[in-house]
This record gives C-alpha cells, sequence and structure tokens, in this order.
C-alpha cells in the first residue's frame, strides 16, 4: 500500500522544507520525482540525497510565476515520460504586515508565487493527467483563522483552498483529483531564515513562541506532512478529492 511506482510527480518548491520532504516521500515510494526550484543548487542538493538512497529524481529550474516557464518544463517532462500523474504545488512565500502595511508590490509578489503559481502550474499540467492522477496544493491554516501581521500571506492561502474546491469540481468526471493540506507551523530551513530575517536579535524567543502555539507543544516536521501527502496523491485515496486537511497540531481544532 501507499506505493507511487511508474508515477511521475512535479513538485513546486521541492527543493527545501516542505517539498524536500515529500520529494523524498515520493521517490522512496517508487515516484519519478520532478523538482521545480527557483535555485537550481537547491535542487541539485536534493535530487543527489535522493539519488544516493536509491530514488529517482530530476532538478527543473522554473519560476512558476512565469506561465511560459512552467508549460515549457511540463512539456519537456511529457516528451520524456509521456504522462505526469502527480501535482504537488508547495512553492510559496511568506510575508510579514497588515492591510495598511503591506506595500502593493509585496501584496503582488505574494500573491505571484502563492496563487498565480499555483494557476500556472494547474493549467499546464492536466491536460497531460490521466484518469487517476492526483493534484496536492499546500495552503495553511491562516485559510481558515485571523493571524496578526499576515495580511498577503492569509489571504493568498485562503484563494488557494477556494482553488483546490474548483479544481475538484471541475475535474472529477475527468479522474483526476484535487486535495489540499493546511500545514501548521512546521519547522524548516525557511521558518529559521524568515525569524533570522524579520525579527533578528530575538531568534530564540520566537522560536519558543512559534512552538507553543501548537496545543501540542511543539512544530511539525517536514516529514509529517509529507505522510500525509503521500496517501492523498496514492491510490489508496481515491474516494478524497475536494477536501482540505490541517496537519496542524491540534492549532485548528483544539487551541
Amino acid at each position: 500500500m501507499l506505493r507511487l511506482d511508474e508515477k511521475n510527480a512535479i513538485i513546486t518548491g521541492g527543493g527545501s522544507g516542505i517539498g524536500k520532504g515529500i520529494a523524498e516521500m515520493f521517490a522512496e515510494r517508487g515516484a519519478h520525482v520532478q523538482i521545480f526550484e527557483v535555485d537550481e543548487v537547491t535542487a541539485e542538493a536534493t535530487v543527489s540525497e535522493i539519488v544516493s538512497a536509491g530514488g529517482s529524481a530530476t532538478a527543473r529550474v522554473c519560476d512558476v510565476t512565469d506561465q511560459a516557464a512552467v508549460k515549457s518544463q511540463v512539456e519537456a517532462i511529457v516528451a520524456e515520460r509521456g504522462k505526469i500523474d502527480i501535482l504537488v504545488n508547495n512553492a510559496g512565500i511568506a510575508h510579514v504586515g497588515s492591510v495598511t502595511t503591506t506595500e502593493e508590490a509585496d501584496f503582488d509578489r505574494v500573491m505571484a508565487v502563492n496563487v498565480k503559481g499555483v494557476y500556472n502550474c494547474c493549467y499546464a499540467v492536466i491536460p497531460h493527467m490521466p484518469q487517476g492522477s492526483a493534484i496536492l496544493n499546500i495552503a495553511s491554516t491562516v485559510a481558515w483563522f485571523g493571524l496578526a501581521e499576515r495580511f498577503a500571506y492569509s489571504t493568498s492561502k485562503g484563494a488557494v483552498v477556494a482553488l483546490t474546491y474548483s479544481v475538484a469540481k471541475d475535474f472529477v468526471d475527468k479522474g483526476i483529483r484535487c486535495n489540499a493540506i493546511l500545514p501548521g507551523r512546521i519547522h524548516t530551513p525557511f521558518v529559521d531564515g524568515f525569524v533570522a530575517q524579520n525579527y533578528p536579535g530575538e531568534e530564540e524567543a520566537v522560536m519558543e513562541k512559534l512552538a507553543a502555539f501548537q496545543p501540542i507543544g511543539r512544530m511539525g516536521r517536514p516529514k509529517e506532512i509529507a505522510v500525509a501527502a503521500l496517501f492523498l496523491c496514492s491510490d489508496e485515496a481515491s474516494f478524497v478529492t475536494g477536501s482540505v486537511h490541517p496537519i496542524d497540531g491540534g492549532t485548528l481544532s483544539i487551541r
């Protein structure tokens, strides 16, 4: 069970953090993983680790905000491998600010990566997906509750949830499933960098606060999101579509 043998998977932002955890898990379970990253060094390093562990993966430099670039990479994959069975829209960026302190350029950039990037990948990939394929969108718990100073990010992740429902509805009769995960706070290099950039000199206190926010008392690990992703993209989840799954240490339900 929960094997992905002979399946071709695209994972955006698959070079680090949650995306890397998903890429490693999928490759371990038999998928050939295509990592879309803007950072070639990060992508190649993750591919090297996967291949060293006996898996199959390819790094592709791709900016998900650029539809032409996404289409070009997707067409190259289809030419090489014939089809795409799994799309994980994981690439995303964050921003600190309220509606009155978020500049237009910052809002546009967050929406371009977090929303348009998901649209671009779905637009390019779905025509090449056979029946039984799966799309998984990585949203966030902030799509469902208010978090101070996260206006643009929260707005984008709410849009991803709505997008998930719409894609699931439009393609259910084509045998293509679409679901979303709402991660809580997951400890990744992205979080470390984000805290260092936005809270210089307060890193330790902020990290403790981030961990304590979850009722379970800690941040999650990328592998814990990857296990959920594996199920939702596997054939065992063939009855699951248009669903949104918080993986959040109890944040939404018992906080």
